[in-house]
């Protein structure tokens, strides 16, 4: 019998129940659900080990590779630059990156980029993969290249450019890293165990991660698809994993806890409340979750609503019930959302990776169960 960790209030018991069925059934390592009600940590669960071979226990501390959740982080971000006037989503990415300009994308939105329209899911012609961790490299690679379909008529899922297209913005306009304005604007005086990019000095808390078996259905595999995910060039590769997690690319090298996550999110679900300070605007949290595309996703097998960077709930429901419902979802299972009609954040990561691309079923009772018992 698997020892549970955190608190379940009894109105919750069902949430518990479900976690652990979880781990009875064999389909988790480690992991972690977090929920916050109007501002109140109101669930946090916890159970298992750290690493494959059961030696280290998952607990509170532990930090998890949430991988493309990372986009929620990346949104918020984004949406702070546009509640301080620092952006505007319908401004051009090339009024603030001259050379994003070229090959027809001179019109692209801040939008349209973030809500994955520029036509840029991944490079089509062959790469050294270690050219990832070269951050100027890939941004002069997204700005000369031509886009797989005409921006703004699809979303197509660019799973690792976005990050490098949407941090470029952020840092022509502030100055720094998206990872480095995490840390000093949010996770620090907050006291969120959220990264994007992990210094050394936290290594020894992140889990280890079990691979999947399998690759995950992309349906109908097409030239965006098989750019975004499918050649050997698609991810990074041929440095030393010490330094990916340093890498501060803010579509897929996130770090964090469930507690961190929901806590974020919570603040979005409440009007920007956290711990009693505004961390953005309710007029922005709506502006950011409103949608943008709708359709069916050229990458992913999925017809996808769109916000600024956050997937919208209400195509396919990852996330309980409500239509108004944001968040992301990352490879493996890892997610995070923000439902503001029931000031409702939450959050769950993992280190047993499964392939559901979204809607992971070991999230997706816990959430259900949750709301059941709202």
């Amino acid at each position: 019998m698997i020892e549970i960790n955190g608190f379940a209030p009894a109105r919750f018991a069902a949430v518990r129940d479900a976690f652990a069925a979880n781990f009875a059934a064999g389909d988790e390592l480690g992991a972690r659900f977090t929920l916050v009600e109007a501002g109140e940590t109101v669930l946090d669960l916890w159970a298992g080990s750290a690493d494959r071979k059961g030696t280290r226990a998952f607990d509170e501390r532990t930090l998890v590779p949430v991988f493309s959740t990372t986009k929620a982080m990346a949104s918020l971000l984004i949406a702070r630059l546009v509640d301080q006037g620092k952006l505007d989503y319908r401004q051009t990415v090339a009024s603030v990156w001259t050379e994003f300009g070229q090959a027809g994308k001179d019109a692209v939105t801040v939008e349209q980029a973030i809500s994955h329209q520029a036509g840029l899911s991944g490079f089509p012609d062959e790469m050294d993969p270690v050219t990832w961790f070269d951050w100027d490299a890939i941004c002069t690679k997204l700005a000369a290249m031509t886009p797989l379909w005409p921006p703004g008529t699809a979303s197509g899922y660019h799973p690792i450019t976005v990050g490098y297209i949407v941090g470029e913005i952020f840092r022509r306009v502030d100055g720094r890293t998206m990872g480095q304005a995490l840390r000093e604007d949010i996770a620090a005086p907050f006291g969120l165990d959220l990264w994007i990019g992990v210094p050394e000095s936290e290594f020894g808390r992140i889990a280890e991660l079990q691979r999947p078996n399998a690759l995950p259905d992309f349906g109908e595999v097409n030239e965006p698809t098989r750019a975004a995910f499918l050649t050997p060039w698609s991810a990074a590769a041929g440095k030393p994993q010490a330094e990916w997690r340093a890498l501060p690319i803010p579509s897929t090298n996130g770090h964090a806890t469930a507690e961190a996550l929901a806590r974020l999110m919570g603040a979005l679900a409440n009007d920007g409340w956290l711990d009693g300070e505004q961390i953005l605007s309710p007029a922005l949290i709506a502006e950011a979750a409103r949608e943008r595309i709708r359709g069916q996703d050229l990458v992913l097998p999925f017809v996808m609503s769109w916000g600024a960077g956050f997937m919208r709930n209400e195509t396919e429901h990852p996330w309980g019930p409500g239509n108004q419902t944001f968040g992301h979802s990352g490879w493996g299972g890892s997610c995070a959302f923000a439902d503001p009609e029931r000031k409702l954040g939450g959050a769950y990561a993992m280190n047993k990776q499964g392939v559901a691309l979204m809607g992971d079923l070991r999230p997706k009772r816990l959430i259900e169960a949750a709301y059941a018992a709202l």
